[in-house]
């Protein structure tokens, strides 16, 4: 079995753990880049906001700021894209993607209301996905998925492309136009096995995309 590095706290990333075991992936959860890097691949999982001072801003509404968790993060995924390693990159994760290949961060959507969680279940809404990515190969050109953030990515980096879109125009995924690099900003780890559910796509898919690359 493959194994894949979660780089975040243990006690936050169940749901993770259980999505990668379920397409047969040994979770690595841990903090140390060594060992992380040793892996065949990395999920970057949710979690609080980053520093914007990693993407040239002052605080503007961010929240949960961790930067040891940041700079950590970024030290692997910089092993991982250097060797050319798959990385799937989730709410958090996407964002990080987004500002390691030097895009930027929109700290608070005017449009937040629409994407939080509400109160015990996250929100849903619909997404547009791009032809000829990674995403319209899975789900084809719409779906809908479950959306518990308040910031988005703006400008993107580079060689990354935007791959699908909600309908107020945040971008809900973004994959590398060469490298095995995927993120998508809603939750697929709450949208599979277990936790399928009726209203959002079957989030299964992604992580079959992302063993398959291990």
């Amino acid at each position: 079995m493959r194994a894949a590095a979660i780089v975040g706290y243990a006690d936050r990333v169940g749901n993770y753990i259980a999505a990668l075991e379920a397409v047969g992936v040994e979770p690595v959860v841990t903090l140390d880049v060594e060992r992380a890097a040793d892996c065949a691949g990395l999920l970057l999982p949710g979690g609080g906001d980053m520093d914007p001072a990693l993407f040239g801003q002052e605080d503007q509404g961010s929240q949960d700021i961790d930067r040891a968790l940041d700079d950590i993060q970024l030290e692997v995924l910089d092993r991982f894209v250097r060797a050319g390693k798959p990385v799937l990159g989730i709410c958090r994760g996407h964002q990080v993607l987004n500002v390691y290949f030097g895009g930027g961060l929109i700290q608070d959507l005017p449009t937040a209301a629409s994407h939080i969680a509400r109160p015990g279940a996250d929100s849903v809404h619909r997404v547009r996905i791009l032809p000829g990515t990674v995403l319209n190969g899975l789900y084809g050109p719409e779906t809908a998925v479950n959306s518990a953030h308040h910031q988005g990515t703006a400008p993107m980096g580079r060689d990354l492309r935007a791959a699908a879109f909600a309908p107020d125009g945040v971008v809900e995924a973004l994959e590398h136009v060469r490298l095995p690099v995927l993120g998508v900003q809603f939750h697929p780890e709450r949208m599979a096995f277990a936790h399928a559910r009726p209203d959002t796509a079957d989030g299964a898919p992604i992580f079959g995309w992302f063993r398959e690359r291990l």
